[in-house]
Order: structure tokens, then sequence, then C-alpha cells
């Protein structure tokens, strides 16, 4: 019990996301790879596996959880529709050989299959207005393999952007470890090509090769392993390391 109360005042007492300003350049400056026919390494699984390297620090995008110490939650999906799908996210920590970091608090938020996300909105920048909800937003503390685990659905796509999911890793006191993201593969016979985009298809989207995030990382630290079908739902599992 009073390891329980601990984790519940840890929690809502963490450090919360920094209130937006201005929408970060590195996201909003991307232009779209129109009509690409650049279908990324054709690959079910990510390359990160067994790679004891930090994770790339990369931008918060301009649509970060406003208050992320209210949601602490597994269930993230808060009623949006999609394909099932269970986000496993393992923290190694790099200052002790990528051993599993227990006590680690994540957060993790992405868009909805239309490509929307919550508490922002009716502006140039989103036009739905999804201001007063907060689906496919939550927050975890490791367990002692430094394992969370999200129910969640298969995020969908914007302009600009290739699938993926923001992660931001804190340590128990809440100091701010790593911010970063996830990347999905792509190619034939991958999770991201069975979704085809949900009702938006492919026309117009934006490989990782191409996106200004996950461009430059040619070892593939950043996709998941994403595994299942659209019948039975989706599982993406990742290691992040930190210095901790």
């Amino acid at each position: 019990m009073e390891r329980k109360s601990f984790l519940k005042s840890l929690l809502l007492g963490a450090v919360s996301a920094p209130v937006l300003l201005t929408a970060c350049d590195k996201e909003d400056t991307v232009t779209p790879a129109e009509g690409s026919s650049d279908t990324g390494s054709g690959s079910g699984t990510g390359t990160n596996s067994g790679s004891c390297t930090v994770a790339p620090t990369e931008t918060e995008g301009p649509f970060p959880t406003k208050s992320p110490a209210s949601y602490v939650r597994s269930d993230i999906t808060d009623g949006r529709t999609g394909y099932k799908m269970t986000a496993n996210i393992t923290i190694g920590n790099t200052n002790n050989n990528c051993t599993s970091l227990e006590g680690a608090i994540v957060d993790i938020w992405h868009c909805d299959a239309e490509g929307n996300y919550s508490e922002y909105g009716g502006t140039n920048m989103q036009s739905s207005n999804y201001q007063s909800v907060h689906f496919l937003r939550g927050r975890q503390v490791t367990d002692a393999n430094g394992l969370v685990s999200f129910t969640t659905i298969f995020p969908g796509w914007y302009q600009g952007r290739a699938t993926h999911i923001h992660v931001h890793i804190y340590d128990a006191s809440g100091k701010s470890l790593k911010v970063t993201q996830i990347a999905f593969p792509e190619g034939s016979g991958t999770a991201l090509a069975a979704v085809n985009g949900y009702d938006k298809g492919m026309s117009g989207y934006t490989y990782n090769s191409r996106d200004n995030v996950f461009s430059d990382d040619t070892t593939g630290i950043q996709i998941a392993t994403v595994t299942g079908n659209t019948t039975d739902g989706f599982e993406l599992s990742i290691q992040l390391n930190v210095a901790a």
C-alpha cells in the first residue's frame, strides 16, 4: 500500500508538459511527398532491438498533452474508433548497459484515424475542434521489466508526417529524460499497408525516408516492431533507451 500511495502521488505531481507558445518548426515545416511511391524498407519489424543506444531526441510537435499527469491510464482509446492496437514500450537505461528502468514515467500521445489530435483544433493547423476532449493520451509507470503497455488504436496520418507516436519519458522524480517519437515499418505486408490510411488511403502520404523527423534514422532505431492484423488488432513493441 505504501508503494501504491507513493506512485499515485508521484504521478499526480510529476512535471507537466510545457504550455505550447508556438508550433514547433521541425514538425510544421515538413513538405509532404505528394503521390510518393516510396514504401520504405518493406520490413515488418524495426531494427532497434539489441542496440544500447540512447533514443533520438525529437520535437514534442505542436500538439503535446497539456496536463499529462491528469491521464494516468493504460486504455487511452477514449471512444475513438479504429483498429485496436496494444503499444508495449520498454525503457532501458544506457548508464546500466540498457537494462530495464523501473519506475520511469512514460507519456504517449498520437492522432486518431483521421489524423486529428485531442486538446487542439479550430485553427488552420487542425480544423476539427477537439479542445475539450483528451483521447489517445496517457501516462504509465514502468514495471520491473521497464515496460508500459497502452491500449489504443492504430494511428492515422496527416499531411507532411509519417504515422507516428509521441513519447515523453521522465525519471521517478519527474525530471525529463527524453522526448522522442516512434515510427512504423513500411512496405508490403506491414501493418501500415494493411490499415492503408483508413478512409484517407495513402495518396500524399509522407514515408519515413522523407519525414522530417525520421529521415535521419539510418539504423531504424525509432522503428517499432508491429504485428497483427485488422481483424484481431495489432501489437507494437519497441525499446527506448535513456540515460538515467
